[in-house]
């Protein structure tokens, strides 16, 4: 998946006749040693499509990595070194940098909030809001960030939400419906706006109860309400007005998992730029 992903961006970025760029300036026999860097605070993720960015633009080039994704970086960190063909270097410099930012600006996001939840036992989840092509690489970046993965596609998981529930005739309906089409081996999640819904969801024993922009007040009393029914087998998932002026919060009323796009979708890159310095020797 990674090979497929760089090779189709670099395809995008030399389109039908290469660097012209590069091609016009640089002699094809110069070599160059290169360095990735990062220019400010953040953690890491995406080294290996930067490596195979760099691979697969040919010329035997060297990729040595300083750091790992998941690690923590300052402003000044070798990330990377690269070394061999300058044309080639710079032929694949931008696929590289675009893949280690974009994914290391996602993997720094979401470490913020695993980092604003850490003294509760929620955790931080992704969403399908994502980059369409991206998802997987997008949730990799999100566990490099300390974060956790909710379902990775509509095949792999039961999330029944409000149209589902309208269509089906009830919250219990869609749940046993659910369950009896999918067998033992699949969770089940289903979404609700209100506590009469999850009063409504429990006894139809589903895996997950998703509540959706509810307040700290009602995540509270669903929790309560969870736990007098089944001592809280049943784990909650908050949703909806989450960010980071928020999570504390709600992470503080007990709930289990608290899923926001804000982590994929709402991420800035993190600022990490190749310097590249000739051999003339």
């Amino acid at each position: 998946m990674v090979e497929d992903a760089v090779r189709a961006a670099l395809l995008e970025d030399l389109g039908r006749a290469g660097d012209i760029t590069t091609d016009a300036t640089i002699a094809p026999d110069m070599t160059a040693r290169a360095v990735i860097a990062s220019r400010e605070h953040g953690t890491i993720a995406g080294l290996p499509l930067a490596e195979a960015a760099f691979a697969a633009i040919g010329g035997g080039l060297r990729f040595v990595a300083h750091v790992a994704d998941g690690d923590t970086v300052e402003p000044g960190t070798i990330v990377a070194a690269i070394s061999g063909n300058a044309r080639a270097i710079l032929s694949a410099e931008r696929v590289a940098l675009n893949y280690l930012m974009m994914l290391s600006g996602i993997a720094t996001h979401t470490a913020r909030f695993a980092a604003a939840i850490a003294h509760t036992h929620a955790r931080v989840c992704d969403t399908r809001k994502t980059v369409p092509g991206h998802r997987t690489l997008a949730k990799y970046a999100v566990r490099c960030g300390g974060g956790s993965n909710h379902r990775f596609g509509l095949d792999d998981a039961v999330l029944i939400k409000d149209n589902h529930i309208a269509v089906s005739g009830g919250v219990a309906e869609a749940v046993r419906n659910a369950r009896a089409h999918v067998g033992h081996t699949v969770m089940v999640e289903i979404e609700v706006d209100t506590l009469d819904q999850l009063r409504a969801a429990l006894p139809a024993a589903p895996d997950i109860v998703l509540l959706d922009n509810m307040t700290p007040d009602l995540l509270r009393q669903a929790v309560a309400i969870n736990r007098s029914h089944n001592g809280g087998k049943v784990k909650l998932e908050a949703s909806g007005n989450v960010d980071l002026d928020t999570v504390a919060a709600i992470a503080e009323t007990g709930v289990d998992f608290i899923s926001t796009s804000k982590i994929t979708m709402a991420a800035p890159t993190l600022d990490l730029g190749l310097d590249i310095v000739l051999d003339r020797d």
